[in-house]
């Protein structure tokens, strides 16, 4: 037998170290979240918060969240399934929805601290840069962008969001890069385009397009926009009044569902002890009273021969 060289070792195995749950699962990058979390010694416990941006197929969830050694907190959320109570019932997921999803969550914060009648922000959304201005009594409120594993491409719906929540107020380092319209050759962000996503020019031109080349796939692919009466014409209109509706009531509110008058169940209710214990009782009362039944029908059998 030739000789095998073993790699592996018992004491190999025995010093194997398993990664992080989240890293097994390919869900949390600890090399960057480790970065966006650690606060300076000297700072002692003052909670040092993100702006964290998710997409799922329907839905931009937006959160601010400090962290802390028994776990995350959260300070706030928004997320783009509350934008129909603002006027935006369709296209919930493009970066006009996550730039209003993100203006809502900056605004909400901001009225929670009770900061947002000092910092307005950025009232007309023009496309340009903003940057808030420190106040003279408070400092703005500061998070940093955290965008998970999402690939940062220009014009990616993540900086969507991010423009959103800086229009509100809120203090997030970044650089105009990787917004939508800016030029890699130039090196400068044009800010018409820019606008033009903010307020669902991208959707537009894509209606027009598709009305005049293939009218049957512009009624399939556009059919809850047509139910809901929207044109290419006032799509901007639509977007400017969910923007003056977000900065006149940012506040969250509960659901208005009625709560189910029963519960469905798919599996048998578990039993206490004493229900077993009594069920159990019953049984045993119920085959002793058999029992009892068949021996007097064999005494009256015996009794009749």
């Amino acid at each position: 037998m030739p000789f095998v060289k073993t790699l592996k070792t018992k004491a190999y195995f025995k010093r194997f170290q398993v990664k992080f749950k989240r890293r097994r699962q390919g869900k949390t990058d600890y090399r960057a979240r480790i970065r966006l979390i650690n606060q300076d010694k000297n700072k002692y416990n003052t909670p040092k918060y993100r702006f964290v941006v998710r997409f799922t197929n329907k839905d931009v969830i937006a959160q601010i969240i400090s962290a802390t050694i028994a776990g995350d907190r959260v300070l706030a959320a928004a997320y783009a399934h509350e934008l129909p109570r603002y006027g935006l019932k369709v296209g919930l997921t493009n970066y006009a929805a996550a730039y209003c999803t993100g203006l809502l969550l900056g605004r909400r914060v901001l009225k929670k601290l009770e900061m947002d009648e000092e910092y307005e922000g950025n009232v007309e959304a023009t496309g340009e840069d903003y940057s808030v201005e420190p106040a003279e009594s408070r400092r703005p409120f500061r998070a940093l962008l955290d965008v998970g594993l999402l690939r940062t491409t220009t014009g990616n719906r993540v900086f969507g969001a991010l423009k959103g929540a800086l229009d509100a107020g809120i203090d997030i380092p970044h650089s105009d890069k990787r917004f939508a319209g800016f030029s890699k050759d130039g090196k400068h962000l044009d800010a018409e385009v820019h606008r033009k996503y903010i307020f669902g020019g991208h959707v537009a031109s894509y209606m027009r397009t598709l009305m005049e080349d293939e009218p049957e796939k512009y009624q399939a692919h556009f059919s809850h926009y047509i139910k809901s009466g929207l044109d290419p014409d006032n799509i901007e209109e639509m977007y400017k009044s969910v923007h003056a509706a977000i900065r006149a009531d940012p506040t969250s509110k509960l659901s208005e569902k009625p709560e189910p008058n029963q519960h469905k169940r798919y599996n048998i209710k578990k039993l206490t002890y004493e229900q077993r214990k009594a069920k159990l009782i019953e049984r045993l009362n119920a085959l002793n009273a058999a029992a009892g039944n068949v021996d007097d029908d064999d005494d009256d059998e015996e009794d009749d021969e």
